[in-house]
């Protein structure tokens, strides 16, 4: 057997093992405790608030719009850092880079705020 397929049958080995344990666990953990279930128990649970009327309710499209331009800005977060932390190798090119991409993302938000999705109503 090579020596690269040796190290892919390593890390097989010790996920399997990792798999075989957590699975030991949680059956364990199924057979020890206890079980005794009541209307209450199964009952659904709101933030502490009793829930009421049907469950099939809808939701205003901008919350969904909010998380997705919040998640958009986490991410643009996420490309910023790194880059601020290692500007001096990137030099102009690097700059260039993040103003391009800082300004691609200014544009989008300058389209929700055109849209009047940034309302929060």
């Amino acid at each position: 057997m090579s020596e690269f397929l040796r190290t892919y049958l390593t890390v097989a080995i010790f996920g399997a093992v990792g798999v075989g344990l957590v699975a030991a666990l949680l059956g364990v953990g199924r057979i020890i405790r206890p079980s005794r279930p009541t209307p209450a128990k199964v009952e659904n649970y709101e933030s502490g608030v009793d829930p009421v009327g049907d469950m099939w309710s809808q939701a205003n499209i901008r919350y969904y719009v909010f998380a997705l331009l919040f998640v958009l800005f986490d991410v643009e977060a996420v490309f910023i850092f790194p880059w601020a932390a290692r500007l001096e190798t990137y030099a102009v090119f690097g700059l260039i880079e993040m103003a391009i991409f800082i300004f691609i993302l200014l544009l989008g938000l300058l389209y929700a705020w055109r849209k009047r999705m940034l309302r929060w109503v």
